[in-house]
């Protein structure tokens, strides 16, 4: 029994993504999981698992200390399909914030994936929210994008494109399409909000350069930072319902581009703001 298939077994009703990025202690300290199938896109698992199996690294750590309020995670590698295995050190802790260095490897694989963690105890101060949430139809009056026959990962959302849909159809030579999308998005199945889904949801936007150019083309995350604006409590607070996602680039030059992106709540409150920079070969 391989060790996915060995996580999955020991509870049958867990959550694909609480499988997928679940990890265990051996007995010499380090930590270990598995890669997953529900959860695989290209070449390798789908970044916003890794994303979010490195910060679980941290949650659960008994030194945590406070909530996550920025993860940076560096991609190094492809991961191979199989076990790997996650070295977690606290680099420092002070009365507001902990900072924690994460990496994650394969045997005869080497590093595949780095991450630097903030964590902090959030309290009561004065707030400003210069930020608004986009006016938006309800995801009920859109209809879901198709996602057969597309990357495992893709079957375990929901989207319902506002503007921005992937179009992958016939155009003219040199024509381009633009950068921004906005997407209301949900699991699938439903679950409660959590860091781990939200940090998985910081990755779960189409690269720009397939929107923009209406094809495929080989391009992958190189590094992505999180900022999260809210603590457990906020959270605990939601109701599994979609998120409105929106995404933009900026520029695309000599083989890497960003993008950018906001997660809203559908109340309208700012759950978490991401930047990321992509490389493309052309």
């Amino acid at each position: 029994m391989t060790i996915e298939s060995s996580f999955a077994a020991r509870d049958r009703t867990a959550h694909p993504l609480d499988i997928a990025t679940r990890l265990e202690r051996s007995s010499n300290g380090r930590l270990h999981g598995a890669t997953a199938e529900d959860y695989w896109n290209m070449t390798g698992p789908w970044g916003g698992t890794t994303a979010a199996t490195l910060l679980r690294a941290a949650l659960e750590s008994p030194s945590r200390f406070g909530d996550p309020v920025a993860l940076t995670v560096n991609f190094c590698a492809p991961i191979a399909r199989g076990e790997f295995f996650i070295d977690l050190r606290e680099v420092r802790r002070n009365r507001s914030t902990q900072h924690w260095s994460i990496e994650l490897s394969q045997d005869g694989q080497g590093v595949a994936a780095t991450a630097s963690a903030v964590f902090a105890a959030r309290r009561e101060t004065w707030a400003h929210r210069p930020a608004v949430m986009p006016e938006v139809p309800p995801p009920a009056a859109l209809r879901p994008m198709s996602t057969e026959g597309r990357n495992a990962w893709l079957q375990r959302y929901d989207f319902r494109f506002v503007e921005g849909e992937p179009d992958f159809g016939p155009r003219a030579e040199g024509a381009l399409s633009g950068t921004r999308s906005r997407v209301w998005l949900s699991e699938l199945p439903a679950r409660r909000l959590d860091f781990l889904s939200l940090a998985a949801l910081t990755d779960i936007f189409f690269v720009r350069i397939f929107q923009v150019r209406g094809r495929m083309s080989p391009a992958s995350t190189v590094s992505l930072t999180s900022y999260f604006h809210v603590d457990e409590t906020d959270l605990a607070a939601l109701d599994p319902q979609p998120l409105l996602g929106t995404v933009d680039s900026r520029v695309f030059t000599k083989g890497y581009f960003d993008q950018s992106a906001e997660i809203w709540s559908p109340g309208g409150a700012l759950l978490a703001t991401t930047a990321q920079t992509v490389y493309y070969k052309e």
